[in-house]
């Protein structure tokens, strides 16, 4: 198993503890854990490689008045 499913994995936990959170102050604690666990995933699939470092943007064009 990847490290990176790992931390999903401790993410989605996050989310069930939020569920069962009896209190704003708790649920907000477990659902920022639950994002922090998630950033960690993705900065880890990009540490392997997995995705580009930047995700690729489009130059718009300008509107010309």
């Amino acid at each position: 198993m990847k490290q990176s499913d790992i931390f999903r994995e401790n993410a989605e936990n996050c989310l069930h503890l939020a569920e069962r959170a009896e209190g704003q102050p708790t649920y907000k604690r477990y659902q920022r854990m639950a994002e922090a666990w998630t950033a960690l995933a993705e900065e880890q699939d990009w540490l392997d490689g997995e995705i580009p470092p930047v995700a690729q943007c489009v130059p718009q064009k300008k509107p010309t008045s």
